[in-house]
């Protein structure tokens, strides 16, 4: 017997205005919604957008967070969805969820769905943890028994049992999402929406949260969306999953063949040219050299330019590990050199080159982040300028454990040209 579809998405779009809310008058906002909502014609104010590439400038105001998206979704499945940042995946969730409408197309949802998008989705700052469950399960369309019923596994579950009647504002950020997840997660929903927020809890924390929407799809034939940047957890929770890239998808198969190509989305990115805007120094160029790195050997050039003399730079980097955690990091005002001092006549433009020589780390998956500054401001940060996968040949590292993945002993060389 075929699953039944349970969420079907059909050429849908989200487009965001960049800095204005509305249309810029009463009369036009009152228009549109008569055109569009009352007559069901097309936006006469749509506009044409750019893709949402936040790594150039545009020139135009108005951007697709979403483009022509369709898909479906089975019950019972499990369904991950990954990309980099600004790829569309929490607006996905946010349409998917109800929290905003989409600008063109349509989703249609049977069953009622639980979402978790951030932390303290839902919960009031002022009420104690029993009564955001309360409240939390209300909103959700569960009867008071029924809570009553779930409501020691859920206080069991979260461990916040010592601080069940204290108000949630006092939370820390770990225990408001462990409640919130277990809310979710125990008052059986249909349809389970779950962003990054599984990120705040410790190790121990996600592991059960992956348990539990493991059990929830297996054991209850319910739907889990989930999105992470975690690949370990995308493998290990999901059948099938979803790759976005600059809100469109790029495909919709096998999780491990989905992740591969995301990974090779990813690593294509060794050498990347950043458009330069001609405000400020700023990174326009960086490259890893792949065939060093299999040499347990870190080598980036970065190039840089300037609307003005640079006297001197200070480069900087954060190594984070699969679990989005800063292992190591190093930058020549506090390590190496304590200024570089240009020498060519043309300091205006640089190359800057890193050397780690003996890349000490457990296998797994790592992303690497750049920044410049001089000896007190930064000027520029670079985001994920890279994700790579490093094979260890140590014995003692080479197997892939997220807890223990990190950098010890590091020299860095910086170089500048």
């Amino acid at each position: 017997m075929k699953p039944e579809t349970v969420i079907k998405v059909e050429n849908l779009s989200k487009q965001y205005r960049l800095g204005n809310v509305g249309l810029g008058s009463l009369g036009a906002d009152v228009n549109r919604w008569w055109q569009t909502k009352v007559l069901g014609n097309e936006d006469p104010y749509l506009k044409i957008g750019e893709e949402n590439n936040r790594e150039v400038i545009g020139n135009s105001e108005y951007v697709w967070a979403l483009r022509d998206i369709n898909f479906e979704v089975q019950q019972g499945e499990v369904l991950g969805i990954i990309g980099r940042n600004g790829a569309g995946k929490s607006t996905l969730l946010k349409i998917l969820s109800r929290t905003t409408g989409p600008t063109t197309g349509s989703i249609k949802i049977k069953g009622r769905v639980a979402s978790l998008l951030e932390v303290g989705t839902g919960f009031h700052p002022e009420l104690t943890g029993r009564e955001n469950i309360f409240l939390n399960g209300a909103i959700l369309g569960m009867t008071k028994d029924e809570i009553r019923r779930k409501f020691d596994e859920i206080v069991a579950f979260a461990g916040v049992e010592r601080y069940v009647d204290t108000p949630v504002k006092r939370y820390s950020s770990g225990m408001y999402v462990r409640l919130a997840f277990a809310v979710a997660a125990h008052l059986e929903p249909e349809i389970l929406i779950v962003d990054e927020v599984l990120a705040v809890g410790d190790a121990e924390f996600q592991k059960k949260a992956i348990g539990k929407m493991k059990e929830v799809s297996e054991g209850q034939g319910r739907t889990v969306l989930f999105v992470s940047h975690n690949m370990d957890s995308i493998r290990k929770l999901c059948d099938t999953c979803i790759l976005l890239r600059e809100g469109k998808l790029v495909m919709i198969k096998e999780t491990s063949i989905v992740v591969n190509q995301y990974l090779g989305i990813v690593n294509s990115l060794l050498e990347r040219d950043i458009e330069y805007t001609g405000k400020k120094p700023q990174i326009v160029k960086i490259a890893l050299d792949e065939e060093l790195l299999k040499e347990s050997i870190l080598r980036i050039m970065i190039n840089y330019k300037s609307p003005y003399e640079v006297k001197s730079i200070h480069p900087g980097f954060v190594l984070f590990n699969s679990l989005g955690n800063p292992i190591f990091g190093s930058n020549t005002r506090f390590h190496g050199k304590k200024q570089i001092e240009k020498e060519q006549s043309d300091k205006s433009e640089g190359l800057i080159e890193l050397i780690v020589p003996d890349l000490n780390l457990h296998s797994g998956y790592y992303r690497i982040d750049f920044w410049l500054g001089d000896e007190f401001y930064d000027f520029d940060y670079l985001e994920n300028a890279f994700s790579f996968e490093f094979h260890s040949n140590n014995p003692y590292t080479s197997k892939p454990d997220p807890l223990l993945m990190g950098a010890i002993d590091k020299r860095c060389e910086w170089i500048i040209k």
